[in-house]
């Protein structure tokens, strides 16, 4: 019988370990590996036992722990299917130009992500956009989600005064977003299922979901109607903390009501500070052209403290959005005011009296190492002037810091092979690498992309749930196109298979 979506394999046969810190006799001879139960039940030279029931051939690939995306913004990133690609766009007029040729959606708007303007030879302009769009609202994302450019049809529909530019920035651009991401379930949950059947294909099995909405009643619903390719933890903002404590949610416990176990309920999320792209990251140096320019906080810690000790009281997690040097010492400030578990999420840019102090308090650094590359030109130019570490992996890493990678999807594509190159190669496109004292080995960067982060092993061992992918080329040695490039054969959560090549 061969073996196929949703079947769960007794055996996988002739297949290779790998891994860090490794204490099985096997070397680089082929094992099968016996599981039972939802988790790995033996592992033994193959064909030393016998293969009973379905059997999957891994012939020769490596079976690695199933990967892990710690940052998601699910919807958008899923609704990013049926919007316009701005991410080319070099100039704000030819971005007003591919929007005239976007397709209008069944809702009356246009709508475009990834732009990236910090490097645009003209800035965004209302009445540009407004003569290349005309009188059908259009919505322009930007990359990093912290700003948004809109047309005069699409600023009066959001009831906002047109103001020469139509750029909202921070808390005015997160509403757009939240009210572009509303569609109907229709609409979004068959995109949300591809989406998770492409993370699938690439060797994962849970993501962390930062969508700015109540994300519990979603995930039970998608689960009701099918959805099992992945686990998922949803985080929780602040201005939901209050019906989450009175309801009794807790980081860890599955979603109330779910057909499985696949969904559980993650962090409090709190966005401190701005971005490096929007200049509005908080920093202890200012931004060339304004003495005056250090980004900005968002959350004062008096507020920030409140939100994590109440979350803490009510057993839940933290997550503390941080980019700039100030964010970060200010969220890990918070963490030691209010004995909070969690992450602090970005971390790009840390002073060096700070790196220390994750490890110190147990603080989890969620990062995204594609942004690395994404933004060197942008922190070579912008944060030519800070004194602090930007995109410290190896930092972080060598002073003890749990890293636990992530995509940030939309901003940059789900793809742990592509995090995990950026973090061990630190280059793409054949350029120089970038500040390549702060690379990390792909032992380390494996570990970060599953579900425990760097600080556990990644290896399979007997005992351990059976969340596992195989895959063509052992990650440990592959180069950086070979690691880009990687084919993932399969992909089991619990040991039933979410995806088959």
């Amino acid at each position: 019988m061969t073996a196929g979506r949703g079947d769960v394999p007794h055996v996988i046969a002739n297949a290779r370990l790998t891994g860090a810190d490794r204490t099985d006799p096997f070397g680089d001879e082929p094992v099968d590996v016996h599981l039972a139960d939802g988790v790995v039940a033996d592992i033994a030279p193959a064909g030393a036992l016998p293969r009973r029931g379905l059997v999957l051939d891994a012939d020769g690939g490596f079976v690695v722990p199933g990967l892990w995306d710690h940052h998601v913004h699910t919807v958008q990133w899923a609704l990013s299917a049926q919007r316009a690609a701005l991410g080319d766009a070099a100039s704000a007029a030819e971005a007003a130009s591919l929007m005239s040729a976007a397709d209008v959606l069944p809702d009356g708007r246009r709508v475009g992500g990834g732009f990236r303007d910090a490097f645009w030879p003209d800035a965004p302009d209302l009445a540009v956009l407004d003569a290349a769009t005309g009188d059908v609202p259009t919505y322009l994302v930007n990359a990093d989600v912290h700003s948004v450019w809109l047309n005069s049809a699409a600023l009066r529909r959001e009831g906002f005064e047109p103001d020469g530019v139509g750029i909202l920035r921070e808390e005015p651009a997160f509403e757009i977003s939240r009210r572009l991401n509303a569609v109907d379930a229709s609409v979004s949950d068959p995109l949300v299922a591809r989406m998770a059947q492409d993370a699938a294909a690439r060797g994962v099995v849970g993501l962390v979901d930062l969508d700015m909405a109540w994300n519990e009643d979603a995930w039970v619903r998608r689960l009701a109607g099918g959805f099992d390719a992945l686990r998922v933890a949803f985080g929780i903002y602040p201005e939901f903390l209050d019906r989450a404590v009175a309801e009794g949610l807790r980081t860890g416990d599955a979603a109330r009501g779910a057909a499985s176990d696949l969904v559980r309920v993650g962090p409090l999320k709190v966005i401190t500070d701005g971005s490096l792209g929007t200049r509005t990251a908080a920093c202890s140096h200012a931004y060339p052209g304004d003495p005056h320019d250090h980004g900005l906080l968002t959350v004062d810690l008096a507020t920030l403290v409140d939100l994590m000790s109440r979350a803490t009281a009510a057993g839940i997690a933290s997550a503390i959005h941080a980019i700039g040097d100030v964010a970060n010492a200010r969220a890990l400030d918070a963490f030691a005011a209010t004995g909070a578990w969690g992450t602090v999420e970005h971390a790009q840019l840390v002073a060096h009296a700070d790196l220390p102090r994750f490890a110190r308090l147990g603080v989890g650094a969620s990062v995204q190492p594609v942004h690395a590359l994404d933004d060197r030109d942008l922190t070579d130019t912008l944060w030519a002037g800070q004194t602090a570490q930007p995109y410290p992996l190896r930092a972080l890493h060598e002073s003890g810091a749990n890293l636990l990678f992530g995509s940030d999807a939309p901003v940059s594509p789900l793809d742990p092979w592509a995090a995990m190159a950026a973090a061990v190669f630190r280059t793409r496109d054949g350029r120089d690498p970038w500040q390549p004292q702060q690379r990390i080995d792909a032992a380390t960067a494996l570990g970060a992309s599953t579900r425990g982060g760097s600080a556990e092993p990644a290896r399979i061992a007997p005992g351990d749930v059976a969340d596992l992918a195989i895959c063509e080329r052992d990650p440990l040695t592959a180069d950086e196109a070979q690691l880009r490039g990687m084919r993932v054969a399969a992909t089991a959560v619990g040991g039933r298979l979410t995806h088959i090549a």
